[in-house]
């Protein structure tokens, strides 16, 4: 696989507690979603945060990294739900930390069982830059998986 790189613009403006930010994709598949301190901490209130972003991103990685998993068993997915919740928390001495991805797929795939599903999902797992790179990070990576 080629070396693949991904860029995004951030413009933030006014102090920490009423500034506001804006995020761009620089492929263009979003632009200005807007983020706050607020929406970071309490309500979200239609803007969104590092810790949701992270959780999309981790959630795309291991659902395409699924999905190359039962097709290559030959038994390509109909469909996969993910869910993702990335959880932040005080640590000690450490201040706030992400300490948890918490995963849960649905899959509708013909021809798997419970024990095919748990081995594709455990080489997803492995097969995906984003869990390596939370694991490595100290962060749990839990993935509850169930056919649909």
């Amino acid at each position: 696989m080629p070396r693949i790189e991904r860029t995004a613009e951030v413009v933030w403006e006014g102090n920490l507690a009423r500034g506001e930010g804006r995020v761009s994709a620089g492929s263009g598949a979003f632009s200005d979603l807007p983020y706050s301190l607020p929406s970071r901490i309490s309500r979200p209130e239609g803007k969104t945060s590092p810790e949701e972003l992270l959780a999309a991103a981790h959630g795309e990685c291991l659902t395409m990294s699924l999905a190359g998993e039962l097709t290559g068993a030959g038994t390509p997915p109909g469909r996969l739900d993910t869910s993702v919740r990335i959880v932040m928390d005080e640590v000690e001495g450490q201040g706030h930390q992400i300490v948890a991805s918490q995963v849960e797929i649905a899959a509708a795939a013909a021809g798997v069982d419970a024990e095919a599903l748990a081995a594709a999902v455990a080489a997803a797992d492995e097969g995906c830059p984003f869990s390596m790179l939370l694991k490595r990070a100290g962060v749990q990576v839990d993935i509850a998986a169930r056919l649909a």
